[in-house]
């Protein structure tokens, strides 16, 4: 079981695997943060906590049902001379949900303050745990998938997964903070969500996208509204001065 651990080539492959599960944790890390801030302050780390940790436990789940899990990839049925497998469903139903929550979170930004706050301190705990957990098992679909086509080793593969929710527990409540102290950075990441969600639909009637030309538009548009953030606090700090 641990002879792994002596093989140079096993342990490339646990940090590439590592890297590759930590990417796709990102959007994941994004939906939960802004799912946890409908709810009131002091409920937010935990909820966040029990997201990544549900997400966990969906992608170790989905890890150890391998066999059925590649079983998914085989077609159930045909439509229209297309045919649709058990990946195809759930990507397809995860991409509409992401959508539609994304919209509706969007629409709910724009609300006057007092509605939103409202709206924050009577939201359910448990129905916001159950919405992170609905996507959990499509995110970590695509993540299993993607660690069962690079490595033979079901140890490495589960201490990739490991490594990488430790990594996003520890960056969650900074991605989580930012993302609450920037209005704009929150319509930009649900904006991404929603680009991710067609994606899933797409790949759900198996259209292909390259993930390098959705990561290529998600990192130029972080960075141009970084510099918009900057340039902003560069103009109230010159106006206070004034």
């Amino acid at each position: 079981m641990f002879d792994w651990l002596a093989s140079p080539e096993a342990w490339i492959a646990l940090g590439t695997l590592t890297a590759l599960e930590i990417v796709l944790g990102i959007d994941n890390i994004i939906f939960i943060s802004i799912l946890v801030s409908r709810l009131p302050l002091e409920q937010r780390d935990r909820a966040r906590k029990l997201g990544i940790g549900l997400a966990m436990f969906a992608r170790l789940a989905l890890l150890f049902s391998i066999t059925w899990v590649m079983g998914l990839v085989d077609p159930w049925f045909t439509v229209f001379d297309q045919q649709i497998s058990g990946r195809d469903i759930i990507l397809i139903g995860g991409g509409l949900f992401l959508l539609a929550k994304s919209t509706h979170e969007i629409h709910a930004s724009f609300e006057v303050e007092e509605e939103s706050e409202k709206s924050a301190a009577s939201a359910a705990f448990y129905s916001v745990l159950i919405q992170i957990a609905i996507l959990d098992i499509v995110f970590s679909l695509d993540s299993v998938i993607t660690a069962v086509g690079l490595v033979d080793e079901l140890p490495i593969m589960v201490a990739a997964i490991v490594i990488a929710v430790a990594v996003m527990l520890l960056a969650s409540k900074a991605i989580s903070d930012f993302v609450d102290n920037n209005p704009t950075i929150k319509i930009l990441a649900l904006s991404f969500l929603i680009m991710v969600g067609m994606t899933l639909i797409v790949e759900g009637f198996d259209v292909h996208v390259p993930k390098g030309y959705i990561y290529f538009a998600m990192a130029f548009s972080v960075a141009v509204e970084m510099i918009n953030i900057r340039m902003r606090k560069r103009h109230t700090h010159t106006l206070k001065l004034k």
